[in-house]
């Protein structure tokens, strides 16, 4: 038994060699047809860190020639594999800028919208990376509006966009969780105004995002926070908006987990108004 272990141990070391010497035999080679050959059984094999080597190498000798669209497509599919999405985004961006009507333009298209998507940072990091992603996978969507990757595609762009809604939604919450704080209202308004103006143009800008529940209910109660604490004159109006408020919310979510903590908030509204 060790015997054997042993002779595969020794196999397995003679072909890695043999396959090293190989490649360095290819790397050496002044055929260049003969590398991009190689460079090619190596993308089939799967073998992307010996491909990309060879056709970074090769890449300008072949730019005007038969083989210039397919070394450039195989070179981002290759950084893709490895999963350096940032570079092989740059590479597909420069295949269809180069090739706008080539064999591979929707490819490049598709992947440099998918590279970016998988380059999204957390919610809670800057998302420039994120609005960068949705504009390709939108220009995608452009291109190919009838293209057979559509609702994979668009579903991307959602997610995407729920991710943003994320980052808007811990602002919301850090507006209302700040409540009655004055420190940081240095050009007057309220945190729970805040809350709701943020609140409200999130909804706007992505009225079908996975999050309306939340932005909802953070409207209704910055709304009834600020009617408790409103003065005189301003109180019943910010009371008759909360209980406006409670029926948009009701009308719209009325399975919501939150719906009680919604009427004991339309009740105590109405107990003000009299109603």
């Amino acid at each position: 038994m060790k015997k054997n272990i042993v002779l595969i141990a020794l196999g397995c070391s003679l072909l890695l060699q043999i396959s090293c010497n190989s490649y360095n035999t290819v790397l050496k080679a002044q055929d260049y047809d003969y590398r991009y050959e190689a460079a090619k059984e190596y993308y089939a094999a799967g073998q992307y860190n010996r491909c990309y080597q060879l056709l970074e190498d090769m890449l300008l000798l072949m730019k005007g020639t038969d083989r210039g669209e397919e070394c450039m497509i195989m070179l981002a599919m290759c950084y893709y594999n490895m999963r350096d999405y940032e570079t092989s985004g740059s590479y597909f961006e420069r295949y269809y800028k180069s090739y706008p009507k080539g064999d591979y333009a929707e490819l490049a298209r598709y992947y440099s919208g998918r590279a970016a998507y998988l380059m999204s940072p957390d919610p809670r990091l800057d998302q420039t990376s994120t609005y960068s992603a949705i504009t390709r996978l939108q220009d995608y969507l452009e291109y190919y509006p009838y293209s057979e990757r559509r609702e994979m595609v668009s579903d991307m762009i959602y997610q995407l966009q729920n991710r943003l809604v994320e980052k808007d939604l811990e602002n919301v919450k850090l507006y209302y969780n700040l409540g009655n704080y004055i420190g940081n209202c240095i050009y007057g308004g309220s945190n729970y105004e805040a809350c709701i103006l943020s609140a409200e143009n999130t909804l706007k800008t992505y009225p079908y995002t996975t999050y309306r529940e939340e932005l909802y209910l953070y409207i209704l109660r910055a709304r009834y926070k600020l009617a408790v604490n409103s003065v005189a004159e301003k109180a019943e109006e910010r009371y008759r908006q909360t209980v406006d408020e409670y029926y948009g919310f009701k009308n719209e979510f009325p399975e919501s987990k939150h719906i009680k903590e919604a009427e004991q908030i339309f009740r105590h509204c109405s107990d003000v108004l009299k109603l």
